[in-house]
This record gives C-alpha cells, sequence and structure tokens, in this order.
C-alpha cells in the first residue's frame, strides 16, 4: 500500500532531509511546502494520506495547520516535528489531530512507516 505524504518545514534542507528518509522507509513523498498555507492546499491537491510537520512556521503554527486539517472529513495523519520538545500535553496535541510527535533530532531513529501507517 502507497501512503502519500505532504512535507512542512520552512528549511529546505531538513524538508530534503526528511522526504529522503521517508522514501527509504518507502513512504511516497508528494510535496514539500515551505508555509501552513500552501501545506493545506498540498493536502487538497495531493489527498495525501499523512503529513511530516513542522510546528515552527513562518504563517500559520503547525497546530494551527493541524487543526484545521482535522475538521476535514478524510483528515491526513500529521506527525509534528519540531528541534524542541513540544511545550504541549499528549491530550492537547490529539485533539489538534496530531498522531505523534518526533523530535528533529530523532527522526532517523523513528519508525515513520508504522507512525503513517497507524500502526
Amino acid at each position: 500500500m502507497c501512503i502519500n505524504i505532504v512535507v512542512v518545514d520552512d528549511d529546505p534542507g531538513f524538508r530534503r532531509i526528511a522526504a529522503t528518509l521517508l522514501t527509504a522507509r518507502g513512504l511516497r513523498v508528494v510535496a514539500e511546502c515551505g508555509d501552513g498555507t500552501s501545506a493545506l492546499a498540498a493536502v487538497r491537491e495531493q489527498r495525501a494520506d499523512g503529513m511530516l510537520l513542522d510546528l515552527h512556521l513562518p504563517d500559520l503554527d503547525g497546530l494551527a495547520v493541524a487543526r484545521l486539517l482535522s475538521e476535514r472529513e478524510r483528515p491526513p495523519r500529521i506527525v509534528l516535528t519540531s528541534t524542541d520538545k513540544s511545550v504541549w500535553s499528549e491530550e492537547e496535541l490529539a485533539r489538534a489531530g496530531i498522531e505523534s510527535f518526533v523530535a528533529k533530532d530523532q527522526l532517523f531513529d523513528a519508525d515513520l512507516r508504522a507512525l503513517f501507517a497507524g500502526s
């Protein structure tokens, strides 16, 4: 089963690294975005199954993007990422529609396929 992912981060270098890791794990990166507004459009246009979403973006923060996507009929699975540990509780993240949080420095070791497949 092919899982389509949108990578959202304002750092182009991190987007490339994340896309490489996701592809190596058997996921298909269908779009890379540098801000929340383009991420919302990409999910709609690409019918993405999942999103690797940075917390800090230049326009909308990751929580705002996740909340907007959670209102969709079929929202994507969202994995939030950041350089600093989220100050929000797991319950707050779940209410925003976020499946999990992975620190950027731990992305390489994370089981990305399982996170996006829901296993």
